[in-house]
């Protein structure tokens, strides 16, 4: 592992005499180069806020745990690459690297890549992951939890085995640029806790905007929150494009806006689930929540059989819950089966408004 002290313009003429070149950054801030074989964990401890643990191109192996406030964990574009250690337990560690590798044992038992792992009295503030690709963990790729200000950008996560990249209790992230292909659940999915039974929390302005979202379950869900923004974004080939999902709980899920995103041909049938019916061809769902506003989407091509088919659909949920005041308009949408809009929520004050549509279910909303 390199450490450049910036006096970036130094730093940066000491990697590209190895092949490899560092981002500006500020005068009193270290980049931390780590190279295929080098621990990047290692790396990650010895980092102070503000620091950069930059990993180059190449395959680096193992699960990262990142406490540090104000660090940047980047790579060099897709062809920096994350994968699950080999026989991760069963390795005996090189003299040295016991103390980093037990920094990241949670993490990687929990089948997680790389994780931002706050508590409730002391949240992970300002974190950057950028610039890299993870792949093969058996739960999700970039797992945070209690994390402020978190920011995910051009990172690719395929097929991990749930999520690609998740949420809890966290709020005023922003997701930007990431490509979610063939993980096991969503590609995106933000939630406030999936331990607890809770009111929805409120995210401060989340944002998950200009990814691309394709073959997973659900390419973006958005579990009992509040306050977040879905826009701009490319869904296809997914079970299901968007899930706003809210139950019983108090305060309820709601003040979701969904607008500008292109959703198309998610038709990929996924079978039902302890939580969830089977899924195929649903492009907006909205269930149990309240106060949303989901605008200017182009929606195509979804089609299915499933009771959450359709372009977008505002369902009853399963525990009961209506859906409130929800408010869809000015969106584009043509052919979705069973219908471009479907409501089967008996929840009042939910409006269709302004939608270019040829079919919906009742009649008389387009």
């Amino acid at each position: 592992m390199n450490k450049c002290h910036i006096a970036y313009l130094a730093c940066a003429a000491a990697l590209l005499g190895t092949g490899l070149g560092a981002a500006p950054s500020s005068a009193d801030h270290t980049v931390h180069l780590v190279r295929p074989g080098e621990s990047v964990q290692k790396a990650v401890d010895s980092a102070r806020p503000g620091d950069t643990v930059l990993l180059a191109h190449g395959t680096h192996r193992g699960s990262v745990d990142v406490t540090t406030p104000g660090l940047t964990l980047r790579g060099m574009g897709r062809g920096t690459v994350l994968v699950p250690e080999a026989g991760v337990g069963t390795t005996t560690l090189p003299a040295g690297t016991a103390g980093a590798a037990r920094a990241a044992d949670s993490c990687a038992a929990a089948g997680n890549g790389i994780c931002v792992a706050g508590t409730k009295d002391h949240g992970v503030d300002g974190v950057t992951i950028a610039s890299l690709t993870v792949t093969g963990f058996a739960k999700t790729g970039i797992h945070a939890h209690e994390a402020d200000r978190l920011t995910v950008r051009n990172v690719t996560a395929v097929r991990n085995g749930v999520w690609g990249i998740a949420t809890e209790r966290s709020a005023r992230g922003v997701f930007r640029g990431n490509t979610a292909r063939d993980n096991g659940d969503a590609g995106l999915f933000l939630a406030n806790t999936v331990k607890e039974e809770e009111g929805a929390t409120d995210t401060g302005g989340t944002v998950v905007e200009h990814n691309r979202l394709e073959g997973n379950r659900i390419g973006v869900t958005v579990r009992r929150l509040r306050n977040l923004t879905v826009a701009g974004n490319h869904l296809t080939g997914n079970c299901a494009a968007v899930f706003v999902v809210g139950d019983e709980n108090k305060p309820k899920a709601g003040l979701v806006t969904v607008r500008e995103n292109r959703i198309e041909r998610n038709n990929k049938s996924c079978p039902k689930t302890a939580r969830l019916d089977a899924l195929q061809g649903s492009g907006i769902v909205l269930t149990g929540t309240e106060d949303n506003l989901i605008t200017q989407n182009v929606i195509r091509d979804n089609v299915g059989t499933s009771p959450l088919s359709g372009g977008i659909v505002v369902f009853k949920s399963f525990v009961g819950t209506t859906s409130e005041r929800n408010r869809i308009s000015d969106n584009l949408l043509e052919g979705n089966s069973p219908a471009d809009l479907v409501n089967t929520d008996p929840g009042e004050g939910n409006t269709f408004q302004g939608n270019s549509c040829l079919s919906s279910k009742p009649a008389g909303l387009c």
